[in-house]
């Protein structure tokens, strides 16, 4: 297959690198730079170093080149850019089924990946899906095994491209629970940076596991609430992805929640990240939407209050910890 993977971070250059062992990729970035850089030194220094691009690699910051002849695009930009890449492939008046690989709510309108793509595609949405799961990049360029989950509206669709996208290296399992992966994602970065302040203040592992299993019932809630079905949290776009990026060093919204347990700004935070942290971004539409449908979403409501800095990060963690008791709900 011919598969144009639009977006050149770290995640879209990783994708690009494992699934040319056997397809034909095309790689987009919109920086002309960026671009030229890549090409000439087949590497992607900027998101993702000491990784090669394969020579088979095509790399181009000129959309019209890298949806010519394709079979699929796979769109993996944060979703902040998600809005704009579909109103250009739609510009460019080319067909071809679209998959994403962007995690959260997009800003003001609170929408979904799948509610911009029927925005901005005006109700003619080509074949489409999202492609979500527990995945660091780095160790998907190395080639370590990882499983992801393909959900589509159309089952056949997701079907089809899982069959063509699988491999032994990365699998991918099918589902029709759009909303619901796209909510598992989405959440997860907000519970996340929580675990990492509560590791960087020092509570220890009993903390992190309440933070993450009561995160997860929060999770449940506002996706159940949207609209999403309760097995999907309690799969792979679920629990495995919180529970990945919420102990492994390598998620940039731990990063966010262990810097901000040190007393850092927010800004210089993410001025030494140097990639986007969708929870920063996405923890006011969560909790906006929870306030919306009603539910009860305290964990939210506390990295909100630090990253606004409305509490310390110390003071937050523990509030939430030393809650009144009840029964445990979901």
């Amino acid at each position: 297959m011919k598969i144009a993977v639009l977006g050149a971070g770290a995640w879209g250059s990783a994708l690009a690198i494992s699934l040319s062992t056997r397809h034909q990729i095309h790689l987009w970035t919109k920086d002309p730079d960026h671009a030229i850089e890549m090409d000439r030194q087949r590497i992607n220094q900027a998101f993702l170093p000491g990784h090669s691009l394969p020579e088979s690699l095509k790399i181009t910051a000129t959309l019209d080149d890298a949806l010519e002849g394709v079979n699929l695009a796979l769109i993996v930009v944060p979703v902040a850019g998600l809005r704009d890449t579909l109103r250009a492939i739609v510009t460019c008046n080319i067909k071809v089924p679209v998959i994403w690989g962007c995690k959260g709510f997009e800003s003001g309108t609170t929408y979904l990946p799948h509610q911009i793509a029927a925005e901005e595609f005006s109700g003619r949405l080509p074949p489409c899906g999202v492609l979500s799961g527990p995945s660091f990049a780095e160790e998907v360029a190395q080639g370590l095994p990882t499983a992801l989950t393909l959900a589509s509206k159309d089952i056949d669709f997701a079907n089809k491209m899982a069959a063509e996208l699988h491999s032994a290296r990365l699998r991918i399992y099918t589902s029709e629970d759009v909303v619901g992966v796209e909510t598992g994602g989405a959440v997860k970065n907000v519970i996340t940076i929580a675990a990492g302040i509560s590791d960087g203040i020092g509570f220890g592992h009993n903390a992190r596991a309440a933070l993450i299993t009561r995160g997860l019932s929060e999770t449940m809630r506002l996706g159940l609430g949207l609209g999403g079905d309760m097995k999907t949290f309690m799969g792979l776009a679920g629990v495995g992805d919180l529970i990945l990026t919420s102990t492994g060093d390598l998620s940039r919204n731990r990063q966010v929640g262990l810097m901000l347990a040190e007393g850092k700004s927010l800004t210089d935070i993410l001025d030494a990240l140097g990639h986007v942290a969708e929870g920063v971004h996405t923890a006011k539409s969560v909790l906006q939407l929870g306030k919306q449908l009603n539910i009860e979403m305290p964990i939210t409501q506390a990295v909100c209050d630090i990253l606004h800095g409305v509490v310390s990060a110390k003071k937050a963690v523990e509030v939430l910890l030393n809650r009144e008791q009840k029964a445990e709900i979901y």
